[in-house]
């Protein structure tokens, strides 16, 4: 299970036109499924991403976490965080969850988030969608568990 977790000011996700999700301060998580994974793994990984001490704390040091702050959490999944790049100049995607197993991990892991966070917005699963964000810091961090 792939996640990439952007500290944001602000993000939105656009499907044709209209706004499907959006948060103000928080957490931009793009997730990725990979074929072994399983639900426990997504509690695995919502634990960390909660947890995870990436906000500046009174001093500035990063010693607060998404929880800490209050912030949102706005989840996106992408399949093509488990790009294959190795061979060639076309990445190849074989490496993430067949279309329905990814479905079906992200829909366990958004369920999850809502149970355990009050503030959680979504993209929709296997739409173009565009992602508008304010990146702050900028802080990006790449997570990856395996099953």
């Amino acid at each position: 299970m792939i996640a990439l977790l952007q500290r944001v000011s602000s993000a939105r996700v656009d499907v044709a036109g209209e706004t499907v999700g959006a948060i103000g301060a928080g957490l931009l998580v793009l997730f990725c499924a990979e074929p072994d994974d399983t639900q426990a793994l997504c509690e695995r990984m919502l634990d960390k991403i909660l947890k995870l001490r990436i906000f500046g704390d009174e001093q500035g040091r990063m010693n607060r976490s998404v929880q800490d702050v209050g912030g949102g959490l706005l989840l996106v999944s992408q399949f093509t965080l488990a790009a294959d790049t190795r061979h060639g100049n076309r990445p190849g995607f074989t490496a993430a969850a067949p279309p329905e197993k990814g479905r079906a991990l992200f829909d366990h892991f958004v369920s999850l988030a809502r149970m355990r966070h009050p503030q959680v917005a979504t993209g929709r699963f296997g739409t173009e969608m565009q992602v508008h964000l304010v990146n702050d810091g900028p802080v990006t961090i790449p997570l990856r568990l395996g099953a």
